[in-house]
């Protein structure tokens, strides 16, 4: 769980039941009932992989929401493997198929294993928005891959010493260290396929996806400033006006954008000075809207860094 939850109220069987939501890195979304805990759609213990490494205790199951459905895909296979060219292609299916990739809560392993979606989510720390009026849940999720792979810790030293510019940490005290990477093409893309960001609308009254809409552009991100809507890893959160927008910066393309709240089409977008993990805020002074956010970038997004705070004016009311 990697945000705060929402309280939000919903319409269930013609009556308004107050609510918590909650979304989470692997894509769920879980709705309780404010007063009692019990999920308002059914949740199920399904059975999740086992063989773990020594030392671990599996759970042989975990808890799944039946509703609503998951917001990014949960496992990448070989034949899932992604690239630009066809060497590209292969040689991201050559590291997905040489590691342990059976889905969510695959256990990390010495052979290592996919993590699908990341740690950086599914959701992250910007967490969600919610219209009371359309009972209507917006979150912002990215769709990329770990590769995550156990060290013996007497072997720590030696692996950090090799690999000085990897992820590899020691765990101590336990008796494994771990290496952290991402699943790169050698183009330094991701392996799994586009859209790699996504922005959807839940109706938390049925339990369906309204629509999904992709977020970002690989603009900042590609050797040449090409604008192909790809969607990118996103960290900040959306907000939702009474009006009927979403605006949401969070991208890796240092973009604020705003987006219909009704059907998801993109209406506008600023560019901003730097990257805009944050999430953006609105106010009104002397009869005018303004929408604000934080534009610092993100360190490991790998986003423009900087140290601003930009506010757009909307129009003024007839």
């Amino acid at each position: 769980m990697p945000a705060q939850p929402s309280l939000v109220t919903v319409m269930r069987e013609g009556k308004t039941v107050d609510a918590v939501a909650q979304v989470t890195k692997t894509g769920f979304v879980f709705l309780l009932d404010r007063d009692t805990g019990e999920p308002l759609f059914e949740v199920e213990e399904r059975p999740v992989p086992q063989g773990g490494a020594l030392g671990e205790f599996l759970s042989p199951t975990q808890p799944v929401p039946v509703a609503p459905p998951p917001l990014v895909p949960q496992e990448l296979k070989a034949e899932d493997a992604w690239g630009l060219t066809p060497w590209d292609r292969a040689a991201c299916r050559e590291k997905i198929a040489g590691a342990r990739s059976e889905g969510l809560f695959t256990p990390p392993s010495e052979q290592g294993t996919i993590m699908y979606p990341f740690t950086g989510g599914g959701a992250n720390w910007g967490g969600a928005a919610f219209d009371p009026a359309t009972s209507t849940l917006y979150i912002n999720t990215s769709r990329a891959a770990h590769l995550i792979t156990l060290i013996p810790s007497e072997n720590f030293e030696a692996a950090k010493a090799a690999e000085p510019n990897e992820e590899i940490s020691p765990q101590a005290p336990t008796r494994w260290a771990v290496k952290r990477e991402l699943v790169l093409s050698p183009l330094d893309l991701p392996c799994n396929p586009p859209p790699w960001g996504m922005l959807t609308a839940v109706d938390l009254s049925t339990g369906t996806i309204k629509w999904e809409s992709v977020l970002g552009t690989v603009r900042d991100l590609a050797p040449v400033p090409v604008p192909l809507k790809w969607g990118t890893p996103n960290f900040g959160g959306p907000i939702v006006t009474a009006g009927g927008v979403v605006f949401i910066g969070a991208a890796m393309d240092d973009y604020l954008r705003a987006f219909d709240a009704a059907s998801g089409e993109e209406l506008w977008k600023g560019r901003l000075p730097a990257g805009g993990q944050a999430t953006p805020m609105t106010y009104e002074w002397e009869g005018r809207q303004y929408v604000v956010i934080a534009a610092g970038g993100h360190a490991r997004a790998g986003t423009k860094l900087g140290d601003f705070v930009v506010a757009f004016a909307l129009p003024r009311a007839e």
